[in-house]
């Protein structure tokens, strides 16, 4: 625009010069024709320039406001994301599936802790937990295995749990409604006894030892994960998934190459008296505990679920089992089928007792038949007693020590890791 007045302003300088030279009419026409060509470049010129500076400013006025727009989506959607996470914090409950698949509402702090019979739990819980301060109640055949094992040693606590409101699959509500617990935990197959506890009011939780078909690598960790929704802040999930991957790997890769007609056939007493033999069939844990270490489950032939499997010693004969696994739901200890000291039966001619290959099982935090805290050392632990020979290398004693520090925070001594080698038969006081 100032290009445009200053050829203006030259222009009317020149003419006023001619002017006054007195020139004549026809360079007066022409200057006076360049003087409005001028002008209209000018106001040509003038006009594009503010057209350009209009469309600028509307520009910049658009992208303010596109920029005010973000802005304030922005904004929006920190302040949703904060009311939503303050409404979380600020809430008295949460919510979880259980492992029957119901959603259960929960207090956000639970303080108040009782386990009915699903035994293995209150043993994973106080570990979880690093404190079994919060349990109030647990089964009578969990206290056994407390009192008999190192977890009552470790943390004393839990032999003040009540075990009144329970007998057998008895439940007594009115001494649990005592208790005054924030939740309860139930067998996911006892429909009954869930029930019975949610028409009560409790927030009760179905936990199963079936669901993942007797894996109980799987099914300790699926625990874990479901305790690490209840008790955020505990989580030690990854932890236990990775040393129970690492055991499995480690027994598989040496246990692969062995020909099928040179694994190791085993045999597990689940419970064994002067009346009753009951072993692990195909539908119980033995099964698993047998694949896992890439041996031969005798009884898989076996239909009969869980502790249901009975069998006689004429079975057994025909069976012929290189090792014997007893567990402690049974007070049998290898001594007892070395002496035949149990009835009537002549174990003399097996081939696992004749070459003294008869074990009990551990006995950590509790039986280790089952799904439980020492569930991946228990596998180490029966892989070395099926194949000693190709597992040398390994000491089981640190092993241990390692597994405890590192998920549970807990220093075993070696008295405490010999003692759980070598269990008290008390540890199958009120087993069922």
């Amino acid at each position: 625009m100032k290009k445009a007045l200053a050829v203006i302003l030259t222009l009317a300088f020149l003419l006023s010069l001619a002017g006054c030279a007195g020139t004549r009419s026809t360079p007066t026409t022409a200057a006076h024709t360049t003087i409005a060509a001028a002008t209209t470049v000018a106001a040509t010129t003038t006009a594009a320039a503010t057209t350009a500076a209009a469309t600028t400013t509307a520009s910049a006025t658009t992208t303010t406001t596109t920029a005010a727009t973000t802005t304030a989506a922005a904004t929006t959607a920190a302040t949703t994301a904060a009311t939503t996470a303050a409404a979380n914090e600020i809430s008295d409950t949460i919510t979880i599936v259980d492992h029957n698949g119901d959603t259960v509402t929960l207090p956000r702090e639970i303080n108040r802790v009782v386990v009915c019979d699903i035994y293995p739990l209150p043993s994973v819980l106080t570990l979880f937990l690093g404190s079994a301060e919060k349990i109030v109640g647990i089964h009578p055949v969990s206290m056994t295995a407390a009192q008999s094992g190192l977890l009552g040693e470790l943390y004393p606590e839990i032999l003040g749990a009540d075990t009144s409101f329970m007998k057998g699959t008895d439940l007594n509500l009115e001494e649990l409604l005592k208790l005054k617990p924030d939740v309860v935990f139930y067998s996911s197959s006892s429909t009954a006894l869930g029930t019975a506890l949610k028409n009560a009011g409790i927030s009760a939780v179905g936990v199963s030892a079936t669901k993942w078909k007797f894996d109980i690598l799987e099914t300790y960790s699926q625990w874990i994960a479901l305790l690490s929704e209840i008790f955020p802040g505990h989580d030690v999930a990854q932890k236990v998934t990775g040393w129970s991957e690492d055991i499995l790997e480690l027994v598989s890769a040496r246990t692969a190459d062995i020909p099928e007609e040179e694994r190791a056939k085993i045999l597990f007493l689940y419970k064994y008296d002067e009346t009753t033999m009951i072993t692990s069939g195909k539908r119980f844990f033995g099964q698993y505990w047998c694949e896992a270490v890439g041996g031969i489950n005798v009884a898989e032939e076996v239909e009969l679920e869980k502790s249901t499997a009975v069998i006689g010693m004429e079975q057994v004969y025909a069976w012929n089992p290189e090792v014997i696994f007893i567990t402690n739901f049974t007070p049998t200890v290898p001594d007892a089928l070395y002496k035949n000291a149990i009835g009537t039966d002549d174990w003399s001619k097996v081939d696992a007792v004749e070459n003294k290959r008869v074990y009990k099982m551990p006995l950590g935090s509790y039986r280790t038949f089952t799904p439980g805290p020492d569930t991946p050392i228990t596998l180490l632990w029966m892989a070395i007693q099926v194949y000693p020979e190709l597992f040398e290398d390994i000491d089981l004693n640190e092993r241990v020590r390692a597994y405890y520090q590192d998920l549970y925070g807990v220093t075993l001594t070696d008295d405490q890791i010999t003692r759980m080698f070598d269990p008290s038969p008390d540890a199958a006081k009120s087993a069922v």
